[in-house]
């Protein structure tokens, strides 16, 4: 199919999912029309038949864009996770655990330390936390939305900072492609300490974490947990009435052979032990491997150890076995549906309603002034990363069109338009209803996907407003590093005590447990 230019209708599909989502709280219904709207609007603009034309390329671009390998990688997941609460390790690890985690304060601050040291991909680090550390806390009353909003906000802006991670790689190839550094690492290791967003979500989360500084909708969510409402899917679901009697090694086991195995399978698929020399570095394989499909090889390996543990200690008789597995991969398929319609609807805009086209067209028309391009540039990654929910197709887009900009109006700002463009694209992925870090966030959390997007959206918005601010000092001072994060980082302090204070006032006067037939509601 051949793409058509339809100007700023290519960001109405998104714009028309994201406003809908928002209002009838259901993801799937919006996001089918959106997918509905943009194929519409391409059937017509290409001519095709208005009625056929429309459903049969709903289906065509479908099946161009699903990654079938991290739609098995869910669901074989989300089997493990029930075989390992049916075994009773979930319990058991997490009384274990509560001997050594005393506090809910030690809680967050271990899923944060876990989310930051799980950096090699962010899919990896959505699904792998959220199994790790929900035991924990649930156990110290940390609401679901809470859990997720660690996992999402350690996920994509670890991995966009770290050398060594998929992510690194996958810049470094679009920089290749510009011609612009002597070294795409060595300038993605420079553009690390620019990346505004990135470095504060990470000082949001320890901040929420160490002074419990919540504000907005996720005040509310965590006063409802104190109260033994934790938010979980599962609390509705008569999941597993009855677990075993497991041990803590019914949890850790399956999990290390998981981890262990897919970052192996990273590494392998990559080429690192290959005859191509260029790849026997971690870096290099990183950047050559099929992730999704290392973690299908890794999820594999830790259902074939929980069967080879359960089975033989008559923990789970061989038909229990398959009946949880079935039932795991059942829970999964709401977060499997949003996946694909998610990645429908990005290419659907991507590759046929020409949106990079119209980007690059308003970058080229729009007189760019030196000293506001950082800021412009972050506001563009963001926007075009929120609309589309992806922060790698944004990089594809906006990298070999922000570079040679920059270098030809403003060269000394070349660096810090690169973090804007990496940042912008990163707040986008991580707080859009269609991404798909933002879903499996809300999947490995086991929370309402709306509820994960509504409370996590203020705290997303206050470091990008942050961070704004740090980029347009940034040009203004023409590339003073010190006094613009130094700036965004004073601010993003005393706004988050302010908003905490305010929140708590509000909260003390207002009857919580009205709210509990429904906890979405924001103050």
């Amino acid at each position: 199919m051949d793409a058509v230019y339809v100007g700023w209708l290519s960001i109405l599909p998104p714009m028309i999912a994201i406003i809908l989502a928002l209002i009838t709280k259901e993801v799937l219904f919006s996001l089918i029309a959106g997918v509905l709207s943009g194929t519409i609007i391409y059937s017509i603009a290409s001519g095709m038949n208005p009625i056929v034309g429309p459903v049969s390329t709903v289906f065509d671009v479908m099946i161009q864009k699903a990654d079938m390998n991290i739609i098995i990688f869910c669901f074989l997941l989300g089997g493990l996770v029930y075989l390992i609460n049916a075994s009773g390790g979930a319990q058991a690890y997490g009384k274990w655990a509560s001997k050594i985690i005393r506090t809910k304060r030690s809680s967050l601050l271990l899923t944060s330390l876990l989310g930051c040291l799980i950096f090699l991909d962010d899919y990896f680090n959505c699904l792998t936390v959220g199994t790790v550390m929900k035991p924990i806390t649930d156990r110290h009353h940390v609401s679901r939305a809470k859990l997720a909003y660690i996992i999402d906000a350690t996920a994509a802006p670890v991995c966009i900072i770290a050398p060594i991670s998929s992510w690194a790689a996958a810049v470094g190839s679009y920089l290749k492609n510009t011609g612009a550094f002597d070294s795409e690492f060595k300038a993605f290791i420079t553009a690390i300490p620019y990346n505004f967003y990135a470095i504060l979500s990470l000082l949001m989360v320890f901040l929420l974490c160490v002074f419990s500084l919540d504000f907005g909708p996720m005040a509310k969510q965590e006063v409802l947990a104190e109260r033994g409402f934790l938010g979980g899917l599962d609390e509705q679901k008569d999941s597993l009435a009855q677990p075993k009697s497991g041990r803590v090694a019914d949890m850790i086991v399956p999990i290390l052979v998981l981890i262990v195995t897919a970052i192996l399978g990273m590494l392998y698929n990559g080429g690192y032990w290959s005859n191509d020399p260029s790849l026997h570095t971690i870096t290099a394989a990183l950047g050559n491997c099929v992730a999704a499909q290392a973690l299908v090889w890794g999820s594999f390996a830790g259902i074939i150890t929980a069967f080879f543990m359960y089975i033989p200690r008559k923990i789970m008789s061989f038909k229990e076995f398959m009946d949880n597995f079935t039932k795991g991969m059942q829970q999964m398929i709401t977060s499997g549906c949003i996946l694909m319609l998610a990645w429908t609807i990005g290419g659907v805009c991507r590759d046929l309603l020409s949106t990079p086209v119209f980007v690059k067209t308003f970058i080229e028309t729009t007189g760019l002034p030196g000293a506001l391009l950082p800021a412009l540039v972050f506001i563009l990654a963001a926007f075009l990363s929120f609309a589309t929910g992806t922060s790698w197709g944004t990089f594809g887009i906006l990298i070999p069109i922000i570079i040679p900009v920059a270098q030809s109006i403003c060269p000394e700002l070349l660096l810090s338009s690169l973090a804007a463009t990496l940042a912008g694209s990163v707040f986008g992925d991580h707080c859009s209803p269609i991404s798909d870090t933002t879903i499996l966030s809300s999947a490995g959390a086991g929370v309402n996907h709306l509820t994960h997007v509504s409370t996590q959206m203020i705290y997303a918005l206050t470091v990008a407003g942050c961070s704004l601010i740090g980029y347009l000092i940034i040009g203004i001072t023409n590339g003073n590093l010190l006094l613009s994060l130094g700036t965004s980082i004073f601010i993003l302090c005393i706004f988050t005590f302010i908003m905490h204070r305010r929140s708590k006032t509000i909260l003390n006067k207002k009857d919580i447990c009205s709210t509990q037939q429904n906890p979405m509601l924001s103050l």
